[in-house]
């Protein structure tokens, strides 16, 4: 249901290793100096825009289960890590350029990861260390050891509690705010989910309980409530919270993508570009996973992203003034998978290497106008985010032009703006004059916290030159800044190290509403089946023939990742087995979680393991309203 996405409910209602200095915004203001122009930034939220890319860490009693979203109803006793090692992933995420941690300490199934005495659903009552563990303690001193900054996500939706959706639950809920903001040293983010609401065990009622997330949370109370205990700890990301998500979880920020937005509930229209001079500094985070799903599943390890993906990542969500928020899942052992670790070494290194050495150092700076000496255009090249170029007030769309040292091509662009001034650029362009006359390279709307242009190819340029197009308020430019992008080690793919994902050869499509369903077993997930939106009374269906019997546990879909207008992938489920195609069994009937947005791939295991060699799968609506279903791939896995 599209109110049991991940962020949806919300529409209806910040010091890592490296980091510069924190607090711009309370460095000496110099005599003369601007007046800040529209919404600017709290202190928290420039500690915040500091950090610019920082690792989640999705790790709970689901990564046991192989689900996205557990129901409430898992037994403790399923924690188990063999082998965890919070320095291991730690150390992978640092390796990676991450300056931070977030740490699920409560996903929506309920399990709390620290050994609280607020309920009986937590690690003190499962294997790990005989009951003695604490998870979120120990990634907490392993963060730290590794001189990256903490953080906490708390799903606000707990499926396991039986008086969710009643007064104590939000009692119960304050309480763990207060435990996790007390108990592990200063943090700079405390996450709230968006998902609220639906299905679930609570506490055996098994039943679905609808909110009112806005009036039942009191979301100004909770976010009051976490700054009363960590007063730098930037929260995500209701009405009222210091960031916002970017509207989708594919790690891509709109372009541009405004830090401000309306004093009104969240529109994910809205949340992915921003709303240029809109009264709220409500800055987005880009949230994105390393493999398809938040939860580690051996089904994806040849699905990690690679390098140069990560690369591209970066470059649609930091170089659009975002922070990046990558999630790292560990897998059962408690650790990261070896090919996770790789790549984000290759990535890590690459941008070390990069971003090691600014190449316009050397470049003589003029301006068409400055504002005096303590705003010269020199400042763009001090290295110093305290320090900015700016104009007369009269003056909003000057030019600055660098001489730049001979022999240094370059590929990679960055620009800063001097956030405590507020957002004073609008659209700026760039031109290079290679030895010919003035060519223009580069024209985009907003530079904000920083703005990346990458060249299709390295240049050698005898100067550059940035002209402001349009803005409300004379500039203030913080940093010009050239680079040029090293590559990344090449890290061999892997091929999936599930035994019990049953191989394709020798599949058929039996029936299937409309054409083109061989797509859903070619394991290509670039193909797709696409029919018209179904309904109750018209329901998509697709009958597979396994080519012989097998002993099935459950079934899988992808939903596509291809962009394709007025489509969406299935809502709900119902799924039949059959031993010769004519008569059936149920399976399983359901819903998918968080598919809309996450479009990760969804795995419905039966209560009983049964032989069967017919598939047949069920759908009566889209997850949001679209006129055509998509489906990127259906598979299905044996017992373990």
């Amino acid at each position: 249901m599209t109110d049991l996405t991940r962020r949806s409910l919300i529409a209806a209602g910040a010091a890592g290793a490296a980091l510069p200095a924190l607090t711009p915004a309370f460095a000496q203001t110099p005599a003369g100096a601007p007046k800040p122009w529209g919404a600017t930034p709290s202190k928290r939220q420039l500690a915040w825009h500091m950090r610019e890319q920082y690792a989640f860490v999705h790790f709970s009693i689901n990564a046991f289960t192989d689900r996205e979203w557990g129901y409430g109803d898992e037994s403790p006793t399923l924690f188990n890590p063999s082998d965890f090692d919070p320095d291991q992933i730690v150390a992978a995420a640092k390796a990676g350029g991450m300056r931070g941690i977030i740490l699920t300490a409560k996903h929506h199934d309920g399990f709390c990861l620290w050994p609280t005495k607020l309920t009986e659903h937590c690690i003190r009552n499962s294997p790990y260390k005989n009951g003695r563990g604490d998870i979120v303690g120990e990634m907490e001193r392993a963060t730290r050891r590794a001189g990256l900054a903490f953080g906490l996500y708390l799903s606000p939706w707990d499926r396991n509690h039986p008086d969710y959706g009643r007064q104590g639950y939000i009692d119960y809920f304050r309480a763990q705010i207060v435990e996790l903001c007390t108990r592990y040293g200063e943090l700079f983010e405390f996450w709230f989910d968006g998902a609220n609401g639906g299905d679930g065990y609570y506490g055996g009622a098994r039943e679905t309980r609808k909110i009112d997330a806005p009036a039942y949370y009191n979301w100004p109370s909770m976010i009051a409530l976490v700054h009363q205990h960590q007063p730098m700890a930037c929260t995500f990301d209701p009405l009222g919270a210091d960031v916002r998500w970017v509207g989708n979880e594919d790690g891509i920020a709109g372009d541009p993508c405004w830090p401000t937005m309306p004093n009104h509930p969240y529109v994910q229209s809205e949340g992915n570009s921003g709303v240029r001079g809109a009264p709220l500094w409500w800055p987005a985070e880009t949230d994105v996973s390393i493999r398809p799903g938040w939860f580690y599943h051996a089904d994806e390890d040849a699905k990690v992203k690679d390098p140069q993906r990560l690369l591209r990542l970066y470059d649609e969500s930091v170089g659009r003034g975002t922070n990046l928020n990558l999630n790292l899942p560990p897998d059962r052992t408690g650790q990261l998978h070896a090919h996770d670790v790789a790549v984000l070494k290759s990535f890590g290194d690459a941008q070390a290497r990069t971003y090691a050495t600014n190449l316009a150092q050397g470049a003589v700076v003029r301006a068409s106008h400055e504002r005096g000496a303590a705003f010269a255009a020199a400042r763009v090249l001090d290295g110093n985010r305290d320090t900015y170029w700016s104009s007369p007030d009269g003056v909003t769309t000057p030019s600055l032009t660098l001489d730049l040292p001979p022999g240094k091509p370059f590929d990679v662009i960055r620009l800063r703006e001097y956030l405590p001034l507020g957002v004073r650029v609008t659209r700026f362009a760039i031109d290079l004059d290679e030895g010919q006359g003035w060519r223009q390279v580069a024209e985009h709307e907003c530079i904000s916290a920083q703005r990346i242009i990458r060249l299709p190819k390295p240049v050698t340029a005898r100067r550059l030159r940035l002209r402001i197009v349009e803005a409300p308020a004379c500039p203030a430019i913080s940093e010009i800044a050239l680079f040029r992008q090293a590559a990344p080690v090449p890290v061999a793919p892997v091929r999936s190290s599930d035994p019990t994902i049953l191989a394709k050869q020798g599949w058929r499509i039996v029936a299937a509403s409309g054409t083109g369903a061989e797509a859903l077993i070619d394991n290509e997930a670039a193909t797709r089946w696409t029919v018209p939106a179904p309904s109750a009374a018209a329901p998509a269906q697709v009958t597979i023939d396994l080519g012989a019997a097998q002993m099935l546990a459950g079934f899988s879909l992808t939903p596509s990742r291809t962009v394709a207008k007025d489509t969406a992938p299935p809502r709900g489920y119902v799924c039949e087995t059959s031993m010769d195609g004519k008569t059936w069994t149920p399976g399983a009937a359901g819903e998918f979680g968080n598919i809309a947005y996450a479009l990760a791939t969804q795995r419905v295991t039966f209560d009983t393991a049964r032989r069967a060699r017919f598939l047949r799968l069920s759908f009566a609506a889209t997850a949001v309203p679209a006129g055509k279903l998509i489906v990127a791939e259906v598979g299905a896995f044996t017992v373990r």
